[in-house]
């Protein structure tokens, strides 16, 4: 049985675990951190805030993790390698810079495609600014809001092979957003192949052909060009 703990460095034959806690959009109640703090300062873990908007609690004993998840309570952020393992977002609501409240919508697609299976690892992101607060350009799917309207994006990563994200859309509203969303995760399952990054497969069959694509089967009349 899998209790969702990752192998950490082995030093002098010492095998030691981190696990990484669900914390959806990186908003995290008092009562979790705290959770998060006790369980850390019991097993002498290591707290390590991640750039996907998590806690990473290191330098655990795998015996020990059973007993930990159930101290916590919470579910784990990643389950399977090839499925949606972030879905990050900006505090567009709570800031100065927001051009859109974008929080309800990232929510929304992190209830929805958290943990869904694709056919590679892919990171959603979330902003409600051009800033795009949490490198939403080297996500793979990302949205982000501007003052006429939101914006889609695909294909960006920033590992190994790092890739800038293509614009599919601009100026839509919410409905139409997600809507898009959607249709880019169904054709993206349907068409690539196994292990294939999205921004990979969108190489492969060419971006034009890709919005082309994805535009008609969401039954969009948009400008699909950056401004």
């Amino acid at each position: 049985m899998s209790h969702y703990g990752n192998l950490q460095k082995i030093r002098d034959g010492k095998r030691k675990f981190g696990i990484t806690p669900h914390i959806p959009g990186g908003f995290i109640s008092p009562d979790n951190l705290e959770k998060i703090a006790k369980v850390a300062r019991k097993y002498n873990g290591v707290l390590k805030i991640t750039s996907g908007q998590r806690i990473l609690i290191t330098n655990l004993e795998e015996s020990d993790l059973p007993a930990i998840w159930e101290e916590l309570g919470m579910v784990p952020a990643v389950k399977t390698q090839n499925s949606v393992k972030n879905v990050e977002m900006c505090p567009a609501g709570f800031c100065k810079r927001a051009k859109h409240n974008t929080i309800g919508m990232g929510m929304r697609l992190s209830r929805k495609y958290h943990w869904a299976e694709m056919p590679c690892r892919t990171k959603i992101g979330v902003a409600g600014c051009r800033n795009a607060c949490g490198s939403v350009y080297s996500k793979d799917v990302g949205v982000i809001a501007d003052k006429t309207g939101i914006m889609v994006t695909v294909g960006g990563s920033a590992g190994y092979n790092p890739r800038l994200a293509d614009v599919v859309a601009v100026d839509l509203d919410e409905k139409n957003a997600e809507k898009l969303v959607d249709t880019i995760f169904d054709y993206y399952k349907e068409k690539a192949e196994d292990g294939e990054k999205l921004g990979f497969f969108v190489d492969r069959i060419g971006i034009d052909n890709f919005k082309k694509e994805v535009l008609e089967r969401a039954g969009l009349e948009v400008k699909n060009e950056e401004k």
